[in-house]
Formats: C-alpha cells, sequence, structure tokens
C-alpha cells in the first residue's frame, strides 16, 4: 500500500523557500507559477476560502502572502545547533554527577525534564531541513541535531521525522494522519491521553506509527522501524544495567520520567492543543488555530502561531510569531479566527 502514503517534494525549492503541501481543498488548486506543481493525489498550493472569495482574489492573497512568508524564511540556525549538542553533553553529564553525588537530584531532575522537552524544537527544524538543506555543505548538521536531540526521548530522528512529515501531508485526516489519536475533548482528557497512548495494547500513537510504517512500505519506514528497535533495546539495557548495579533512583530521575513527561508535554502543546478540534479540518487554512497560552509563547513551545508552522514550514519556530503578526490581516481575510493574538 505504498500509494497509501506518499512523499512529496517541496514547493518553491528553486527559490529556497519551503512551501507546505497539504490535503486536496473541493475548490481545487490554483497554479500560481511553473514551479508550483502538484504531486501524487494532492495539489502544491491547496486553496480553500470563503464564498465571497472569488477565485482572482484568493490568487492574489496567496501571492501576497508568499511574498510576506518569504521574508522570514532561512537566517542564522546555529542557535539551534549550540543548544542541542550543549543540552546534551549537559543531560549526559547528569549520569555520573548524580551517580558520584556531585549534583542533587532537586537539580537534575528539573534540568534533564527541560533538556529533553525542549530538545524537540531544534529537532522539529531539522525535521524540515531548516538548520541545512539537502544537498549543502552542512547537511551533516541538520541531520545530526535531529539525532542527537531526540536520544533524550528515546524517539529515533528517522521515525520522527516521517511521521511528522505525515502529520503535515495528511493533517488531520482520521485515517492518515499518525497523530490523529491525540484528539480529545478536552483539557484533563488530553493531558490523560499523552499517556494512555504510549501504553501497551492500547489503539494510540505507538499502534499507529507501526500501522502507518507498515503500510508505507518504503525503505525509509523499514529503516526508521529498525532504528526504533535499537533505540528502544539501547534504553531499556541502559535503565536496567543503572538499576542493577544500585542507581535506579538516578536512571529514573534523569532518563525514565523527563523522558515521559517531555513526550506528555510535546504531545499537548504540538499536537492537541494547536490542532483541537480535528475532525473535518483538513483544508489549509483550519488545520491548526491560533491561542492564547496562559503560560506564555516561550514555554508552550512557540506553538501560539503553529498556523504559520502549517503554511510555510521553512519559516523557523522562533520566527513563527513575527511572521504572523505581518501575515495576520491576509489570514483573517482566508478565514482564520485571528481573534486570540
Amino acid at each position: 500500500m505504498t500509494d497509501h502514503y506518499t512523499i512529496h517534494p517541496r514547493v518553491g525549492e528553486a527559490e529556497g523557500v519551503d512551501f507546505d503541501v497539504g490535503p486536496a481543498d473541493d475548490d481545487g488548486a490554483v497554479a500560481l507559477a511553473p514551479d508550483t506543481k502538484p504531486s501524487g493525489d494532492a495539489p502544491a498550493i491547496p486553496l480553500r476560502a470563503p464564498a465571497e472569495l472569488d477565485k482572482h482574489t484568493r490568487v492574489e492573497l496567496l501571492k501576497e502572502e508568499r511574498k510576506i512568508a518569504a521574508k522570514y524564511h532561512g537566517g542564522p540556525m546555529w542557535g539551534y545547533v549550540a543548544a542541542t549538542w550543549g543540552g546534551y553533553a549537559i543531560w549526559l553529564a547528569l549520569f555520573p554527577l548524580t551517580m558520584l553525588d556531585l549534583v542533587p537530584m532537586w537539580i537534575a531532575f528539573p534540568l534533564a525534564t527541560f533538556i529533553a522537552t525542549a530538545g524537540y524544537i531544534p529537532a522539529h527544524e531539522a525535521m524540515h531541513d531548516n538548520i541545512a538543506r539537502p544537498g549543502s555543505k552542512h547537511r551533516w548538521v541538520n541531520e545530526w541535531v535531529g539525532k542527537v536531540a531526540t536520544i533524550p526521548i528515546v524517539f529515533p530522528f528517522s521515525l520522527a521525522r516521517l511521521m511528522h512529515l505525515q502529520h503535515h501531508y495528511h493533517c488531520n485526516d482520521p485515517v492518515k494522519d499518525p497523530d490523529y489519536p491525540d484528539e480529545a475533548p478536552g483539557f484533563w482528557a488530553a493531558w490523560y491521553k499523552t499517556w494512555y497512548n504510549r501504553q501497551p495494547g492500547v489503539d494510540g500513537t505507538i499502534n499507529t506509527y507501526k500501522r502507518v510504517v507498515a503500510e508505507m512500505g518504503t525503505p525509509e519506514a523499514a529503516k526508521a522501524l529498525k532504528d526504533t528497535i535499537m533505540v528502544q533495546l539501547l534504553y531499556m539495557a541502559v535503565l536496567f544495567t543503572m538499576a542493577w548495579t544500585g542507581y535506579a533512583i538516578e536512571a529514573a530521575l534523569v532518563w525514565w520520567l523527563p523522558r515521559h513527561i517531555a513526550l506528555s508535554y510535546v504531545r499537548f502543546y504540538l499536537s492537541w492543543v494547536p490542532h483541537h478540534p480535528r475532525e473535518g479540518r483538513t483544508s489549509r487554512y483550519e488545520q491548526t488555530k491560533v491561542f492564547k497560552s496562559k503560560i506564555g509563547h516561550f514555554l508552550s513551545m512557540c506553538m501560539e502561531t503553529h498556523a504559520v508552522h502549517h503554511l510555510y514550514p521553512g519559516i523557523p519556530n522562533h520566527r513563527t510569531k513575527a511572521a504572523y503578526y505581518e501575515l495576520k490581516p491576509i489570514l483573517e481575510k482566508r478565514g482564520v479566527d485571528c481573534s486570540a493574538l
């Protein structure tokens, strides 16, 4: 069933600008430039707008939207690299430091949790090749940022990228979107589901990932599955060895518990909050929502403006808020509810 899940090329690659590829819309696609081409069963730039916007208006709005978005693509990304490798070095050092009683657990535990959680952001940038594009001389940096950043959460980069891109290609599709199981009716139910979906035998995120990988049937999918098995075995071997040698508390508070807290935090703020409610919201401008976080833009992992990321994943995470405010008038005309910000 390899035709069920497809890998789409980037739109606007020649311009150095990464425009998202989303699901088809009922009113069709509008070709804006020679490099804007549909791939597989999805048009390159799907357009759906309020009924009062005619085709010409939508085309003009999209041209202006792309012009603004292009201003925020790229830029220096070395901060993500330094944060990833610096954070990983600190996290790795916490193991001997806590085992030797050089760092108390009340410091090590929250620090390990922060590093595990925050590490997903640079990994997320690497998933979209925002740190270094394919073919560039620094491409290896992009790949190693992704691989290193996902170690604390025991989520191999190969699988994380594969599933995240499928989420973009099939956002909010109840069958094809690997993140759809995160949907929940409310705040507390969503937090509960971030834990429940990871339990053995539950038809949640883990089993959905397995199904999607199996249905893709590609070499990349097979590699991702193999990487997952290897990483999980290594993780369990480290925990078992530490517990066997008398360091069970250190293992639990430096890796096991921080990992689970980080996974729940990431799934809540990157998956549930910006996409809820998911049902029927599959068109370009309704896949995500703009929201005001009670804990602020930074602590919510900059997801208040996640809508910009889905429209233009080539815009780095730290620049989505500025891009949102400049795009806001256009987004409102396209029917996006921008009242929260």
